[in-house]
């Protein structure tokens, strides 16, 4: 029979004991559940941000494309048109109902508080919230961290815009092509000389302080050597800057409205007026009824005269070129020509464009054309507006300018001593405008 030694097993149980083999296996799952949360942290991390990106990525296109299409549509019109920017973004089998009509609401803006107040029916703001939440049922889900119980995370994004006009297009001079001032000439606090292309200056030219001269690149600048030196003021006025003339573009569909009474192509004042048709090629102020809509017809010739006098509180829509004769007044009056022709608006002297009223409201007339402007001399305007898709050439009374908003698809030519004054908005009501768009949260 074996003879069992148990001293030897007696010894033998402590040193297993005291055996330190495989501990490392306890100290890899501890380690092995660290790098499982840490991992879990980066990629579900990366995930979660990436997907927080795209919510506001959306929410930014959407809201932006909401409040462009409300400048022409029905509320309901422009949320569906902005719902076709929200698929695009956050298709439904990736995201859920991430961003629905119901989370595009129209309103208003204040500035002064940095607040979206929801106001049904307002064009001026929006605001668009998209969603990844388990209220919703489309949560972002982890991939790694639902080991240590975390499954989800809410993710919420808001984007609001709003409109708004920049002080160029209220009172200055703006054009796509090159703006050309000569000598002498005064810009008031707050008058804006803008060129996509760039602004050219002669000498002894004066911009008051707040005054505004602004181009893509100011290297481009046109101007003597001693430039800075002879224009007093103007370093100070300098600004870089580009904007897309949005104005000229809605031109051809306000003259469409135009013909057609259709109120937000009217002055306000303008209510239910009547459509009058005239068949001539040389107009009086007697020839037009007050508060009317007319479209003139001149005939073969394609020329059509305005001879001198006061013609208030009228619409008139034309084909033709027009010459205004020497004393023509217009005084609250909308006129717009289709004609493409270089001189389509065209006075030899002495034409005033507006009520010399000292910036009060009212009185202000618009003049639109698809082609070019050109005055030889003495024009005065108050309060007044220009437009023009090609090229405006003027020369304007040295006294004659309080108020005047000019934008040309082409070039703006002025000449020298003139007075450009500046009426802070007052009396520049009833110009045409076309809103702009920021995000402001």
């Amino acid at each position: 029979m074996r003879r069992i030694d148990f001293q030897k097993r007696q010894f033998g149980l402590p040193r297993f004991i005291e055996k330190e083999d495989g501990s490392a296996t306890i100290i890899s799952l501890y380690f092995t559940l660290i790098f499982v949360v840490v991992g879990g942290l980066a990629i579900d991390f990366n995930k979660v941000m990436a997907e927080r990106t795209q919510l506001q990525v959306a929410a930014d296109s959407v809201a932006h494309a909401a409040l462009y299409s409300r400048e022409n549509m029905t509320e309901a019109e422009a949320i569906s048109k902005s719902m076709e920017v929200a698929d695009v973004f956050l298709p439904y089998d990736s995201y859920g109902s991430a961003l629905t009509a119901r989370d595009v609401e129209f309103g208003v803006w204040d500035g002064d508080t940095n607040t979206f107040f929801p106001s049904a029916g307002s064009r001026s703001a929006v605001r668009v919230t998209s969603q990844m939440t388990s209220d919703r049922q489309n949560p972002s889900y982890n991939l790694l961290l639902r080991i240590v119980g975390q499954d989800t995370w809410d993710l919420t994004r808001t984007s609001v815009y709003t409109t708004y006009l920049p002080p160029c297009f209220t009172e200055g001079f703006v054009a796509e092509d090159v703006v050309d001032i000569q000598s002498n000439n005064a810009f008031g606090k707050g008058f804006c000389v803008h060129s996509n292309t760039y602004v050219s200056l002669n000498s002894n030219n004066f911009f008051e302080p707040g005054s505004i001269v602004q181009m893509p690149n100011l290297d481009d600048l046109d101007m003597p050597s001693s430039g800075l030196e002879t224009n007093d003021g103007l370093s100070a006025a300098l600004r870089q800057g580009e904007y897309r003339l949005r104005v000229l573009n809605k031109m051809e569909s306000m003259i469409d409205g135009m013909k057609l009474a259709e109120a937000e192509s009217l002055p306000e004042d303008f209510v239910n007026p009547p459509i009058d048709s005239l068949f001539n090629s040389r107009v009086t102020p007697a020839d037009f009824n007050n508060y009317s809509v007319t479209e003139v017809f001149c005939g073969g010739s394609n020329k059509l005269t305005f001879d001198g006098g006061t013609y208030s509180n009228l619409v008139i829509t034309t084909g033709c070129d027009i010459k205004f004769n020497a004393g023509v007044i217009l005084e609250n009056v909308r006129l717009a020509t289709t004609s493409t022709d270089k001189r389509s608006f065209n006075a030899p002297s002495g034409l005033q464009i507006g009520r010399n009223d000292n910036c009060a409201e009212g009185g202000g007339s618009v003049l639109m054309t698809m082609g070019g402007f050109e005055v030889a001399a003495d024009l005065q305007a108050y309060g007044s507006q220009i437009l023009a898709q090609g090229d405006v050439s003027f020369a304007a009374n040295a006294n004659g300018i309080e108020g005047i908003s000019i934008v040309a698809g082409g070039r703006i030519d002025g000449t020298s001593n003139m007075d450009m004054g500046f009426c802070e908005g007052d009396g520049q009501t009833e110009i045409v405008q076309a809103n702009y768009f920021r995000m402001v949260d």
